[in-house]
């Protein structure tokens, strides 16, 4: 039994003194600061907080078959580095893509005996694979990744009709993340400037995807969730669906709550991704989006690639094109330092960033014994010193390609806990392949 005790903890949405009792793997009670008494006892310092272990559902791990991009190893090491202690990968940039249950049994084998943190899966929905979902979520998928436009990899083709896969989902209440943009709205890009990308792939894209989404998931009963939100101008529209019935839950990333389209030099294509980083009043409403509830949490859509793909040092006329460069951008590491460097800038309480990017991932793949500190759930724990600073440098993910690179933020994490035990430099992995079945247990 360890009892770890912290002036500041975030139990039950709020900051307060505790005494969490760890026995084991669980957390077996939360008491007062000065109650209990273990043979193992550890004191927060003044300045740190302990939180639960965050939870990001939006990590393309690549392994297998892009490995050189990132892989299960140094994804994990990074999450654990950032206070994250849960990952769920995506299942595409993969080969194979995890569109079946062989593939999905193959990822997990590339998987085996790398992690330092949990891992669990989505599946992925593409034409023609309509029958392999149930099978898929029998095999323990979290639900179904779809495309709504050109997903970049040719062996992850778009669903732009996704009512086919909704009704199947809908049978057995599984669930459908989007990539909303409207292929018929985005224009090719090309060039140096960022003004030009950003006007390729303007706000309406989104907004007209994610209309077709609403109207599909109102039709059929089921339910969807809107990946990496990047327009502001959508919210009024997820909000009055959900207002109607439409069970519907949204994300948006780190870098649309913290950069800004202003700020982007042509040229640095560090900071492309798919949809883009928008203008500053945009990026202001998404915060507020997240403040009213519209938004439920924050993820890192963490999406690497070896530097040659980003087009920064090419010889070639394409150097620093934002049309030929991979879009996607690596935080995998430093989201929680991101976001709570924009929210206490804005007034906006830790417990509430933690809340976004801790419990709410945890329940959108229902794996309730995750990103909350109660009794009875996994002792997945960070101690978080909000108040100091730091450059971003260094980092774990397998390419250091980052638009942070250099910039200072607040708030450093200072120690993971994985089940009721530190996660520690050169220790032998002991994350587990999570399925279905964990959200039950």
């Amino acid at each position: 039994m360890i009892v770890l005790r912290a002036r500041r903890a975030l139990v039950e949405g709020s900051l307060r003194p505790a005494a969490v009792v760890v026995d084991g793997s669980r957390i077996a009670a939360v008491l007062p600061f000065s109650d209990a008494v273990a043979a193992q006892e550890i004191t927060l310092a003044d300045d740190e907080v302990l939180l639960p272990g965050l939870v990001d559902t939006h990590v393309h791990v690549n392994e297998p078959g892009r490995t050189e991009w990132e892989g299960f190893a140094s994804a994990t090491r990074a999450a654990a580095a950032g206070g994250v202690t849960t990952i769920v990968d995506m299942p595409l940039n993969s080969l194979p893509p995890t569109v079946s249950v062989p593939f999905l049994a193959t990822k997990r084998a590339a998987a085996a005996g790398q992690c330092l943190v949990d891992v669990a899966f989505w599946g992925g929905a593409i034409p023609g694979n309509g029958s392999e979902l149930r099978p898929l979520h029998d095999a323990g998928v979290v639900g179904f990744k779809a495309f709504l436009v050109d997903s970049g990899v040719p062996e992850f083709p778009p669903l732009p009709d996704p009512r086919p896969a909704l009704r199947e989902l809908a049978e057995f209440d599984g669930l459908l993340i989007a990539h909303a943009e409207d292929g018929a709205l985005i224009t090719p890009a090309g060039g140096r400037r960022y003004a030009d990308f950003v006007a390729s792939r303007p706000r309406a894209s989104e907004d007209s995807a994610i209309a077709g989404l609403l109207a599909a998931a109102r039709e059929t009963g089921a339910r969807v969730h809107v990946v990496h939100l990047s327009s502001a101008d959508a919210l009024p529209l997820l909000a009055a669906a959900r207002a109607d019935g439409v069970r519907v839950t949204v994300e948006t990333c780190p870098h649309y709550l913290a950069l800004t389209a202003e700020e982007v030099p042509d040229g640095d294509t560090r900071f492309k991704c798919c949809p883009p980083v928008r203008e500053a009043d945009n990026r202001d409403a998404l915060w507020q989006g997240l403040v009213d509830g519209t938004i439920d949490m924050v993820v890192s859509d963490h999406s690497p690639c070896t530097p040659d793909l980003k087009r920064l040092d090419s010889v070639d006329s394409l150097c620093g094109d934002f049309g030929a460069a991979w879009g996607g951008i690596a935080s995998l590491q430093i989201g929680l330092p991101i976001v709570w460097t924009e929210a206490r800038a804005r007034g906006i309480d830790l417990a509430d960033v933690v809340t976004w990017m801790s419990r709410r991932p945890a329940d959108l793949v229902g794996l309730t014994s995750k990103g909350r500190i109660e009794p009875g759930a996994d002792a997945d724990l960070t101690v978080f010193a909000p108040d100091a600073t730091f450059a971003v440098g260094a980092l774990h993910h397998r390419n250091p390609v980052t638009p942070y690179a250099g910039r200072t933020l607040h708030g450093v994490v200072r120690a993971t806990w994985l089940r009721g035990t530190v996660i520690t430099d050169g220790e032998a992995p002991r994350g587990r392949l999570l399925s279905r079945e964990d959200a039950r247990v």
